[in-house]
């Protein structure tokens, strides 16, 4: 169990938050640490993580809680507000359970740029972490308050995609 837990942001254009988030649960994973990931803005059984979860379980659990379909095609809607508000529920929940030395919110960031999380909430969230816990933060335009009382920021920023010249998500590899 770590002595003092880190507040981690994966952020930027790029891809590769998520991986990158999943990388590090995967190490916590194999070093005994329980994780618990909840996904704002992710349908269930959407993506290869959800499937892969369930052989690392009980050592993971991951909580899609958002709809299908992305948000900025599709608009958002009162209930994808909803849903980010029990995706906060379900996190500080986990947070302050004492199952889980490691929490990460997947697309937080992205929630609060669109309106779907206020930024006070999630400082208030990050107040509350119990010394123990590693908190990962991924998505998007991270807020620069967020950014602030980060412990690591990474950034992932594109050079080149396939996507930039029509080639669509592939299962398996992007999702």
């Amino acid at each position: 169990m770590p002595e003092t837990g880190k507040i981690q942001v994966f952020t930027g254009e790029g891809k590769g938050k998520t991986t990158a988030a999943l990388g590090l649960a995967w190490r916590a994973i194999g070093r005994g640490l329980n994780v618990f990931m909840v996904q704002f803005l992710k349908a269930p059984d959407t993506s290869g993580e959800h499937f892969a979860a369930h052989a690392f379980a009980p050592m993971m659990m991951i909580k899609p809680m958002g709809r299908k379909g992305f948000i900025r095609r599709r608009g958002w809607e009162p209930l994808d507000t909803v849903l980010a508000e029990l995706a906060m529920e379900e996190a500080r929940a986990a947070m302050l359970s004492g199952e889980y030395e490691v929490v990460i919110l997947d697309e937080v960031n992205m929630a609060v740029h669109l309106g779907l999380v206020h930024v006070k909430n999630l400082l208030d969230l990050i107040g509350a972490k119990p010394e123990h816990v590693e908190l990962v933060l991924t998505g998007r335009y991270a807020h620069p308050e967020i950014v602030m009382r980060a412990d690591v920021v990474l950034e992932m920023r594109k050079i080149k995609h396939h996507f930039d010249d029509g080639v669509a998500a592939r299962e398996g590899i992007e999702y």
